[in-house]
């Protein structure tokens, strides 16, 4: 005989349905609370350096935390405490697809690929995280100083990390002959010089990803035959902020240079760049900056000028991560500037190539150009003879390629020979002009 539906017994069965229910999602609330606080302490390990400990704590809910960022990142920390690299790199990969915002991911993903020699695609993820101004062309030494500033971050618990270097050498400076060098006595010309560098840089890490980030570099050479006594003081001091697998930066660059001769130039830019990875390999750069040139005082006083200049760049990694090949465009206009010639626009690229062979070795090249047009017609001399005269407007088309060796004989000592050749190409005469040097550098990093 069928029961009335608001018969006792159906209501208790109700009341025991109701009951069962709420004893499985305590025990799911508890299980995940379990869960959580396992979490906890597996941060706790980390921070201590337990990561084996933290394995083992932590592979129990890999089949049901696969989805969860956090979970993935301390595994991905944990995996690498103990060397596999590997496991790092795939659980690192897959917490930042859940969250691409996680700086502290990004820093442990690079660490990960360095520790694996994919140079190439550690710098994407360090630099998605962190940027330092004014580092070596370098892949290598790029690499290990974001390496270290990871590791005192994650390792160590630092808000503010920091690098520092010390490089000194020898090397030879040739004049080569030009019209331009020819015509004022200075072509074929050769000095020994020697150099000194120092510097560094540090962040300072705020909350939601954002970081102040300052760099400080100085150089100076003295020219064996006493032609000139060049120094350099470099700086920057940004703002960043990371979303996204990306970084959006900006802030003030600005540089003090003595020319010789008691004439100083001094530079100061603002600037807003922005870079962002499309995918492991590949990384999309885009900036603007606008910089005031200023010549103090000297015959050099007229080529003051503010310079505009905006840039968008690719760079994409091969060879298993261990090269990296990028290619950057950038076009503006120089103006305000008492230069005869008047303004000018300019537009350009430079494309480079880096190969690391192993942990100690890296090769680099590159290659700049630019062109300037000026929008002023004055008497120059003619393009094909000094000693006639010709009225028009002057057209440059600027060149730079530099090549390298980088030999890390120890963790933190680099032997660097390097090669730079410059070429100024104009229809007006005296500024035609062509050097060569070559150099030899100990660097030590600290």
């Amino acid at each position: 005989m069928r029961r009335p539906r608001g018969s006792p017994a159906v209501r208790r069965r109700h009341r025991k349905l109701r009951l069962a229910a709420c004893i499985a999602l305590l025990a799911t609330a508890m299980a995940s609370n379990a869960q959580d606080d396992a979490l906890s302490s597996a941060e706790e390990m980390l921070a201590h350096y337990q990561y084996a400990q933290a394995i083992e704590l932590l592979e129990p809910m890999e089949p049901t935390r696969s989805d969860d960022a956090r979970f993935l990142y301390l595994l991905g920390r944990a995996a690498l405490g103990t060397g596999d690299t590997e496991r790092a790199r795939v659980a690192l990969e897959r917490s930042i697809e859940l969250d691409p915002d996680s700086a502290s991911a990004h820093l442990a993903l690079g660490r990960a690929y360095h520790a694996r020699g994919e140079h190439a695609n550690a710098r994407n993820q360090f630099e998605v995280a962190l940027h330092f101004e004014n580092l070596p062309p370098d892949l290598l030494t790029q690499v290990r100083i974001y390496d270290e500033a990871a590791r005192q971050a994650l390792e160590e618990g630092r808000r503010t990390t920091a690098f520092g270097y010390a490089a000194t050498g020898i090397g030879r400076y040739r004049v080569n002959s030009t019209r331009g060098t020819n015509a004022l006595g200075g072509g074929d010309r050769r000095e020994t010089f020697y150099n000194l560098r120092v510097g560094g840089g540090l962040s300072h890490s705020l909350a939601n990803d954002t970081a102040l980030d300052a760099t400080l570099d100085y150089r100076h050479r003295e020219y064996d035959a006493g032609s000139r006594d060049d120094r350099d003081l470099r700086w920057s001091f940004a703002a960043s902020h990371g979303f996204d697998d990306s970084r959006l930066s900006g802030g003030l660059r600005g540089r003090v240079s003595y020319r010789g001769n008691g004439d100083y130039r001094n530079d100061v830019a603002g600037f807003i760049d922005y870079r962002h990875n499309l995918d492991v390999k590949s990384q999309l750069t885009t900036g603007l900056s606008v910089q005031r040139r200023r010549y103090p005082q000297g015959p050099l006083r007229a080529r003051s000028r503010t310079t505009t200049i905006a840039n968008v760049g690719w760079s994409r990694s091969f060879n298993d991560g261990a090269a990296n090949f990028g290619i950057t465009a950038h076009a503006g206009r120089n103006t305000a500037t008492s230069r005869p010639d008047g303004d000018s626009d300019v537009f350009g690229a430079t494309a480079s190539l880096d190969w690391t062979f192993g942990d100690t070795l890296d090769a680099f090249v590159y290659v700049w150009w630019e062109r300037d047009d000026y929008n002023t017609d004055r008497l120059h001399f003619h393009p094909d003879a000094v000693d006639e005269e010709a009225i028009f407007r002057r057209e440059d088309n600027l060149y730079e390629g530099g090549a390298g060796l980088v030999w890390a004989f120890t963790t933190t000592w680099t032997l660097r020979p390097e090669l730079l050749y410059i070429r100024d190409q104009s229809n007006a005469v005296a500024f035609n002009y062509s050097s060569t040097e070559v150099w030899l550098n100990v660097r030590k990093d600290f």
